[in-house]
This record gives structure tokens, C-alpha cells and sequence, in this order.
């Protein structure tokens, strides 16, 4: 079972247009709504998948109505920890070529209280033996140790915990320990302040915070696939893709993957092309959509153990 919690949930639309054109009145093409923040994209991965999983999320004012609605209709179950403050909305405004572009509302400022009743809910719905990932960024005013602070608890309780943030939220929970990391490239970047343009810039720096302290590390590459480093080795997948519609939410499906297959008891070799299978049938479906099993089927995945070092990463 993998349960999940998302500070910062949102209720994601996603529209469709032609051509993104500033200062012009655009008519849109398609446009669709879905439940949003990248725990709960997980859990969302997890059940259209078939697997066990429960999320956690902080909810407030009428869009906080919505989003447990729009939970409800995914079938995800939640734990709700009520809140004074509304739910936020984000924009996703995609063209056929699959340029995404994003407006990300802040947030609600969340209470002290509010925080640690979110942290508690979160570690007393995590059964023996179940993953926790906590995943996305922080509401404005939440401390920068959040993720930490769930990580130095969950380890405490002997919780397996993933962490899938960024900036500071990011350092400071790497400095605890976690037992999963899964940044993309700019966000490992950002993370060991230096650029990082080939595969073998990005197996150092990987493997740079696993002797530090972090058993896995796998980072998100787009089109060029995933890495993952942990104690037994360094494994490159990749999978070719073609029909891009939206990236959104590909790389929370990418670590939905590769937590379910190690969840299962697979190898970190398995999961990581289980997690690149998900990642890449999410790139060819509209907004946030998460795959089903119908979708994964066509898409085979390359593991290799032996990495292109001198490969040169896409922009």
C-alpha cells in the first residue's frame, strides 16, 4: 500500500487551445478538471493501476468541496484535514504540439495546527509494511523543514518515506534521510548547485546524495527516461514515445510506478521501468489524466546497467 500526502493540493484544469497567443481572446479546444498536487497524483496513478493506496490532503472553502468531489469521482480514498483557508486552483494551458504552459496558484497559508494535524492524520494511516510519499510544494507559510520533520517521524516509526519536492523543502529533507528521493533534472540541480548536462553529471550527483544518506535516488529525465542509484547499483531506462499531449503529471505518475513495483518487493531495476512505463503513457494523455493498465501496454522500456556517461542531456 502506498499512502500519500499533499500539503498543497489543487484542483487542476487543463484547456486545450491551438495557439498561446499573450494579450489575445482564445478559444479553447477541449478543457477538463482533475484532482491536483503530487501526492495525490500518485494516489490517483496508484488506483487507476489497481493498487491500494490513500491520501492525505489539507481542505478548505468551496473549492475544497470540489476537490474531495473530484477525489470521490477517481476513487481515491482521503483522509481530509480541514482547513480555514481555500483550496487553490492551477491552469494548465496546452497546445497540440505539447507545449504545456502553467499558472500555479499559491495556496492557503496553513495554521501551526493545521500542519501538525496533517503530519499526524498522515503517519496513523500508514499500515506495517506500507510506503508514505510525500510530494509537492509547500503552502505559503508551512516551515521549510516540513518535509523533514515527516521524514525524522516516519523514520522514527520505521516508515518507508519518499519525498518528491523541490528548492529548500527539498534540502532540508534530504538532510534527514529519506529513503526516497525523486527530483527531475533541475530540481537535482538546484539541489547540488551545479549544472548537470550529461547522464553521467547527473549518476554523480545521484549517487553523491545516496553515500549521503539517501538509500534511493531517482531522478526524472523527460524524454531521455530515469536514472536510479541506490546501494546494489546505477540503472538508465528509457522508453520511446511518440504523440506527446500534455507532461503534466507525468513525473508524479513516473514515481507512482516505480512505488507500486517496489512496494510489490521488485528490484529497483524492475521498478524504475515500471516507473518510466507509467511516466511515458502520461505524456499521451490530455491534462493530468493518469493511465490505466490499457494504456502502459505498448510501451516497452530499455534498462541498461551500464549508462551512457557521455550522454548529452535534452533541454
Amino acid at each position: 500500500m502506498i499512502v500519500t500526502l499533499t500539503p498543497n493540493p489543487s484542483i487542476d484544469r487543463a484547456v486545450g487551445i491551438d495557439v498561446l497567443a499573450r494579450g489575445e481572446v482564445l478559444r479553447a479546444t477541449s478543457s477538463r478538471i482533475d484532482p491536483g498536487g503530487k501526492g495525490l497524483n500518485v494516489s490517483r496513478a496508484v488506483v487507476a493501476m489497481g493498487g491500494a493506496t490513500r491520501a492525505v490532503l489539507p481542505s478548505g472553502g468551496v473549492e475544497g468541496g470540489v476537490l474531495e468531489s473530484l477525489c470521490a469521482a477517481a476513487s481515491v480514498p482521503v483522509d481530509v484535514v480541514p482547513i480555514r483557508g481555500t483550496v487553490r486552483m492551477n491552469i494548465s494551458v496546452l497546445e497540440p504540439d505539447g507545449t504545456t504552459t502553467k499558472l500555479n496558484e499559491p495556496g492557503p497559508e496553513l495554521s501551526d495546527d493545521e500542519i501538525d494535524a496533517l503530519i499526524d492524520t498522515t503517519l496513523g494511516d500508514v499500515p506495517a509494511g506500507a510506503w508514505l510519499s510525500g510530494g509537492g510544494s509547500l503552502p505559503p507559510g508551512a516551515p521549510v523543514d516540513f518535509y523533514a520533520r515527516l521524514v525524522h517521524a516516519a523514520r522514527g516509526r520505521g516508515i518507508p518515506i519518499a519525498v518528491d519536492t523541490s528548492g529548500d523543502p527539498l534540502a532540508a529533507a534530504v538532510a534527514a534521510g529519506p529513503t526516497l528521493i525523486k527530483p527531475n533534472r533541475e530540481e537535482l540541480s538546484e539541489l547540488v548547485g551545479r549544472d548537470l548536462c550529461t547522464l553521467g553529471a547527473v549518476i554523480d550527483a545521484a549517487t553523491d546524495l545516496h553515500r549521503g544518506g539517501v538509500t534511493v535516488v531517482a531522478v526524472s529525465l523527460g524524454g531521455d527516461g530515469a536514472v536510479i542509484v541506490n546501494g546494489t547499483g546505477i540503472w538508465h531506462a528509457t522508453a520511446r514515445v511518440s504523440g506527446v499531449v500534455s507532461t503534466v503529471a507525468a513525473g508524479d505518475c513516473m514515481l507512482a510506478g516505480l512505488l507500486f513495483a517496489l512496494d510489490a518487493g521488485h528490484t529497483a531495476a524492475d521498478a524504475l521501468a515500471e516507473g518510466v512505463r507509467w511516466g511515458s503513457a502520461a505524456v499521451r494523455l490530455p491534462g493530468s489524466e493518469v493511465p490505466t493498465p490499457a494504456d502502459i501496454r505498448d510501451i516497452h522500456v530499455s534498462v541498461t546497467s551500464i549508462p551512457d556517461r557521455e550522454l548529452a542531456l535534452a533541454d
